[in-house]
């Protein structure tokens, strides 16, 4: 009986040794996932960008926009250097739909990380790639900063590890136009949505208590 004991004792010892072994191990693995992934940059840099919104985006005439253009179709105001000629004077020339517009940095990334400085304007043959890059990472932008914002919720262990899981499928050591495309196409879009709605709730309940 005593023996009996002794290795129940034993393998009990063992069990929550391995326990906290594999706690430690899984604290580590979420202070390395975070520390690998850099710290991400929601404003938008015009002049690191290729003018992508003022080609992408498709408007109607408003109170927001003094024209109609069609997405694909480059803005009468885009000068061939990617400046805009009406910048200094968009709200009066009835363009504040542009000062409004936020590409959350996905223009500058795009330009920079996916096609290294190149310029549609210069190329025209990007133009297309370009476009579909920048609508796709204007969506990962947006999860991603909706994941950032997430952080300040009252999350469980759970929650905390399966944000960062996420945030760490929106930060692969690099982005090129299939694996955008690829993304895309895949699961993860719609499993950070479905995420991010499980926190709905706590989020209301945040605002209403400010």
């Amino acid at each position: 009986m005593q023996g009996c004991k002794l290795r129940v004792g034993h393998v009990l010892t063992v069990w929550l040794h391995t326990f906290i072994l594999h706690t430690a191990i899984n604290k580590l693995e979420t202070i390395l996932r975070i520390d690998a992934i850099p710290e991400p940059i929601f404003q938008a840099d015009c002049t690191q960008c290729a003018a992508l919104c003022c080609v992408a985006l498709a408007f109607d005439r408003s109170d927001m926009f003094a024209i109609d253009k069609a997405a694909g179709q480059g803005c009468p105001n885009l000068a061939g250097n990617g400046q805009c000629r009406i910048h200094e004077h968009l709200f009066d020339k009835g363009f504040s739909g542009c000062v409004r517009y936020d590409c959350l940095g996905a223009g500058q990334r795009v330009t920079q990380e996916i096609f290294h400085g190149q310029s549609w304007q210069k190329d025209t043959a990007l133009l297309p790639h370009m476009l579909t890059a920048f609508r796709i990472m204007r969506q990962i932008q947006e999860l991603d900063q909706l994941l950032q914002s997430a952080r300040k919720l009252p999350l469980s262990d759970l929650e905390t590890s399966r944000r960062q899981d996420l945030c760490a499928a929106l930060h692969p050591p690099t982005w090129d136009l299939p694996a955008l495309e690829a993304f895309e196409q895949g699961a993860i879009p719609g499993e950070i949505r479905a995420f991010l709605k499980t926190l709905k709730p706590r989020a209301r309940a945040g605002r209403k208590a400010q």
